[in-house]
Parts: C-alpha cells; structure tokens; sequence
C-alpha cells in the first residue's frame, strides 16, 4: 500500500532512455501516460544531475495526445497560454488551472451522486434509460483520462444496467471509493 502512494520513480539516462526503478525496465512516454491513466503519480529526474524533469515530459505527453488528434486544448486556449508567459497572468495562472480543475473533478462527483442518490421518478420513463447511458458514456470519457471511471464494461455493467440494483448499488460504491481516491489524489498536487 504504501508503495501506491510513493511516486513512481523513472530515471532518465544520458541515452535519453527512461527506466523504471520499480519495475527495473525500459519504458515509454506511451507507457508513462499509462501509469497516470491508472492514477499514479510519476517523478522522471535525469540519473546524472538529478534533475527533476517530470514537467517537461508531461508536457511532451500533452503535446503528444494533441498532435494525434486528442485534442483537449482549443487553440484559443493554447493560445492564451503562450501569452500569459509574457504578461501578468503568468503568476495567476497556474492557481486558477489549479482551481478549475478542482471544480471540475468536484463538479463531476457530485453530478454523480446526486444522479444516484435519490429515487428518481423519471426511471420508468422509456427514453430514461437511453438518457442515463449517455451520461454514463459522457462520464467516462470525461473521467478516462483520469483512470477514475475504470468501471466495468461489458456484460457486467449492461445487466447492472438492465434492473439488477444490487450490482448496480456496488457499481456506484466502486465508483464513489474512486472518485474519493482521485481527489486526495489529486489534492496532494
């Protein structure tokens, strides 16, 4: 357990090769943004100066996922990033990202425990059903990046869907213990 907490030390050689001290392997930046997916925190220092160069290559990772189409960053935004190294709102910045996405992953726990919370009387409504599996697929896009949403899929999930509230309620447990997790997670950053 407490290995989980401790970041993931990754160091880089003069080769530029990344090494895994936990696994004693090679890795890559693919096998990096992995590591984050399932919630993991990561520290890459170069093994000869010591250091620390975890920035540089999330923002690599990030540069990666946006030239593939994985866009996440409008343009309007990337393009008030780059200026706001050159203005004032270089020193703001980084607290009010910070605070967005805090509201965000705050935001998106409540969505889901207020839409699970309470008996709903729409439930019996034919287009309900369709309504909620949108929102569940809208979540776990949403949250897939953050391996917070890592539920099940499949059959399991379809019969939890399909009126079997005992899975369903352990389902939702599941995803709450996750959500949680993310968030102290999260805030320790």
């Amino acid at each position: 357990m407490a290995e989980a907490t401790k970041p993931l030390l990754i160091k880089r050689y003069a080769s530029r090769r990344l090494y895994n001290t936990e696994t004693s392997d090679y890795v890559t930046l693919e096998d990096i943004s992995g590591f984050i997916r399932a919630g993991r925190e990561v520290q890459i220092v170069d093994l000869k100066t010591g250091d620390d160069l975890t920035r540089q290559y999330l923002l690599q990772i990030v540069a990666e996922h946006e030239s593939k189409g994985d866009t996440v960053l409008p343009t309007n935004v990337l393009t008030d990033l780059v200026r706001s190294y050159t203005t004032g709102m270089q020193a703001v910045l980084p607290q009010f990202l910070s605070a967005s996405f805090d509201m965000l992953r705050e935001g998106q726990s409540k969505l889901l425990e207020n839409l699970n919370a309470m008996p709903n009387p729409l439930v019996g409504l034919p287009a309900f059903d369709a309504l909620r599996k949108q929102q569940e697929a809208f979540l776990k896009t949403m949250m897939g990046g953050w391996g917070a949403a890592g539920g099940t899929t499949g059959p399991a999930k379809e019969d939890a869907a399909a009126g079997d509230a005992p899975a369903g309620a352990d389902e939702l447990a599941e995803i709450k213990r996750q959500f949680a997790e993310l968030q102290k997670k999260l805030s320790k950053l």
